[in-house]
């Protein structure tokens, strides 16, 4: 499989954001106050209500979203979310939390889990998130700019669900927060978990 652009128009919200504006071949979304992904754990409380424009990911396929955002406020965040349904999603992307923007992941199987590194570094520059669907597994990679692919998770999803993902956003405690998305593709799955 050739990588393949994915137009915007391809691609259908889950829960429409604030506001939508394409700006030449970029997609500026503003997320709604209050808005997220989360299920139950440590924080008690389910949120289903964030934004995300999705499309088809079937097995032996890879995904790709790039993104600028200024993050500034607890939870802004942005990324790429892979969902089955309200139980069963991965979110993996930037979040700005302890301060500076945070590379992760929640994956959710019922309850959600969170990882994340810290990346002062990439703040305010371009990223680019892939998830790579093969057999069982979800390989999550990043980069920034031009530089190397790292991966940061290795989720389980299994080969039967029918999942879709897209570009995502969230703005759990603010409102205003806009992210300039410059990029969506598919392409053929990474075909080794460690790349040299």
């Amino acid at each position: 499989m050739e990588r393949r652009a994915i137009e915007w128009s391809e691609a259908a919200w889950l829960n429409p954001p604030a506001a939508v504006l394409a700006d030449g071949n970029d997609l500026l979304v503003t997320a709604r106050e209050g808005s997220d992904f989360w299920r139950t754990t440590s924080y008690g409380f389910v949120h289903d209500d964030g934004h995300a424009l999705l499309t088809d990911l079937p097995v032996d396929t890879a995904v790709e979203v790039g993104f600028v955002a200024a993050f500034e406020q607890l939870y802004d965040q942005a990324g790429l979310l892979i969902r089955v349904d309200e139980q069963t999603w991965i979110k993996a992307g930037i979040e700005f939390t302890d301060g500076v923007p945070q590379l992760g992941a929640v994956v959710t199987h019922g309850v959600s889990d969170w990882s994340m590194a810290p990346i002062p570094e990439w703040a305010g520059r371009a990223v680019t998130i892939r998830a790579s669907r093969s057999g069982d597994a979800l390989t999550l990679r990043a980069r920034c700019e031009d530089g190397p692919w790292q991966m940061f998770r290795l989720a389980t999803l299994a080969p039967d669900a029918v999942a879709a993902a897209g570009p995502f956003t969230c703005a759990p405690t603010r409102s205003g927060l806009t992210v300039r998305f410059t990029s969506f593709a598919v392409a053929a799955p990474d075909d080794s978990l460690h790349l040299d």
